[in-house]
């Protein structure tokens, strides 16, 4: 009997960066609907397995398969064909800075999809309306909020048709009054099916839309499962335990 063919696998990812195991036999398998959200403290590891699975890192051990196929990371097709479906979304935007909100989400249609002039920039007018930045597409970074500068990088991967996104810690670098903005473009997109993998410490999300916590400590994922199981009241897990501190520490830096 053949096994299921998932749409995004990763097989025991382990990367060394300084003589430092970052990574250490890392797997995540992710399917159509589904929302992995990696948590656990800085250097867990977290940003370098998502761009491990992206190759913008290369994993000292491990493999990436599409569609039940492994991509060659040593093939520039396939990497091209690797970013093209699987987006990634940044902590600081990586936006352009000398092009307009349409041309940063324009670039890749023409440079990579080859659409011309004129369909590249329909179409990013058209994702940055699907974000909620209609009527913003000729301003520059600099005239942009830090949530608006994210949600275009989101209307820039979604322009490629990503069958999965991964995003890495998408509010972290927004003041606390942007974080919704852009937490609300994520769970359109959760509500719609996009599979994604995010990392991120914002716990009251991940409780109500993750189909899945991963916590991730040490470079491995230590614990995984629902929000109803290791979030659950009594249930004495060390995802529930870090919660609880990250809340804690939330809550004392707000009464300074």
């Amino acid at each position: 009997m053949n096994a299921p063919t998932h749409l995004l696998q990763v097989r025991g990812v382990s990367k060394n960066l300084g003589g430092r195991a970052i990574l250490r036999d890392v797997s995540i398998i992710v399917d159509p609907g589904d929302l992995k959200v990696l948590i656990g403290p800085s250097g867990a590891g977290k940003s370098t397995f998502l761009q491990c699975i992206n190759r913008l890192i290369t994993p000292d051990e491990g493999e990436i398969l599409l569609n039940g196929a492994p991509i060659d990371g040593r093939d520039t097709g396939e990497l091209c064909r690797l970013r093209q479906e699987v987006g990634m979304i940044f902590q600081d935007f990586n936006l352009f800075d000398h092009l307009t909100a349409e041309a940063n989400v324009a670039l890749a249609l023409r440079k990579v999809r080859r659409l011309s002039s004129a369909d590249a920039a329909q179409r990013a007018r058209r994702e940055l309306e699907r974000v909620g930045l209609a009527g913003r597409e000729n301003l520059y970074p600099a005239q942009l909020s830090g949530g608006q500068k994210q949600r275009v990088a989101i209307a820039r991967a979604l322009a490629m048709d990503p069958k999965v996104l991964l995003l890495d810690e998408p509010t972290s670098a927004l003041d606390p009054e942007l974080v919704g903005e852009v937490l609300a473009v994520i769970r359109d997109l959760a509500s719609g099916g996009m599979p994604m993998i995010m990392a991120t410490h914002q716990m009251d999300f991940a409780r109500s839309l993750a189909t899945e916590i991963l916590f991730m400590e040490a470079g491995r994922i230590i614990e995984q499962g629902s929000p109803a199981e290791l979030l659950a009241p009594g249930a004495n897990t060390r995802t529930q335990d870090f919660c609880g501190r990250l809340l804690a520490s939330e809550s004392g830096a707000a009464g300074e």
